[in-house]
């Protein structure tokens, strides 16, 4: 299965980074063809351009800038997301990297009437999620109410591709976390995943 690897996190010693390193290595031994998107260290522009967005509604979205990334989407058949949960949402890398690689006419297309859109990224049978979280787990999901969960389950994938499976691993209170607790997630990983 082709899987698309998107981490995001712009420091190369982070728990992330880890986790995605050994991520990596467990999806190659199960026989996924991985490539590896590192938003950080490509320096991958999260700002939707203004091209870009006036293309929305036109006939073919403006993807100049973006084409080997939204080519890199469409041939996935697993996506598998790395990153911090800061303030209870995304990296702003990782949010423009929707913004601007889920685009109209690739992911989606809009209704001739700006009723509800239809989806594109029927390629797509895998999300898997991993990221990491500095509060408890109960903040997350009873005050929370597991924001970043809403937004990829139901607003990329209700959108983009509703038959995709999946699954979301969280790592919380994560800076003061043992070497045995780390252990134990990437145990999680390589059981869930």
């Amino acid at each position: 299965m082709n899987c698309l690897v998107v981490l995001a996190h712009p420091l190369e010693n982070s728990l992330c980074k880890h986790l995605a390193d050994k991520t990596i290595k467990h999806l190659e031994k199960q026989g996924y063809q991985v490539t590896v998107k590192c938003l950080y260290s490509e320096d991958f522009n999260p700002v939707l351009t203004k091209a870009e967005r006036e293309s929305y509604y036109q006939g073919s979205f403006d993807n100049q800038q973006i084409e080997s990334d939204i080519e890199q989407l469409k041939q996935a058949e697993c996506l598998v997301l790395i990153f911090p949960t800061w303030w209870f949402s995304f990296p702003a890398i990782l949010k423009g990297w929707f913004d601007r690689v889920w685009a109209p006419g690739h992911a989606y297309k809009h209704a001739s009437d700006y009723g509800p859109i239809e989806q594109c990224l029927g390629n797509l049978r895998e999300m898997k999620v991993i990221t990491t979280l500095g509060s408890p787990w109960w903040v997350d999901t009873f005050v929370m109410r597991k924001p970043v969960k809403k937004v990829l389950k139901f607003a990329l994938l209700g959108a983009c591709a509703n038959n995709c499976k999946f699954k979301m691993l969280s790592l919380y209170q994560s800076e003061k976390l043992t070497k045995v607790q780390i252990d134990n997630f990437v145990k999680k990983i390589e059981a869930k995943l």
